[in-house]
């Protein structure tokens, strides 16, 4: 693990579940996430384009290093149907030892 990487989650929104189970599978299957976690049946309301919205949405929460994020963020985005997805990272503050060290062993270092 290098020196200051660290354990983050990435919260996103896909249109169904379908998309959302695509996306997160690849992500783990290339090694840039560990584990993600589809929540399907979310309502999202929001504006777009000056207009209120209101849709049926999935989260996907992805589990991945600080250094891998922008490659998650940019192969998500590879796969998405939005214009302008959600992607959000957030700081992980602590938790299991056990489990930080499986998800940073999981993940991918990036090429240096």
């Amino acid at each position: 693990m290098q020196q200051n990487d660290k354990p983050v989650l990435i919260y996103a929104t896909f249109p169904d579940s379908a998309s959302a189970e695509e996306a997160g599978s690849a992500l783990v299957e290339l090694g840039l996430a560990a584990c993600v976690n589809i929540l399907p049946g979310m309502i999202s309301i929001y504006r777009w384009k000056g207009q209120r919205q209101r849709d049926q949405e999935c989260v996907l929460i992805i589990k991945t290093r600080e250094s891998l994020a922008e490659a998650v963020i940019a192969e998500g985005r590879r796969r998405h149907s939005y214009d302008n997805p959600a992607f959000l990272i957030l700081a992980v503050e602590g938790g299991s030892d056990g489990y930080i060290e499986w998800l940073m062993t999981e993940t991918t270092q990036p090429e240096t």
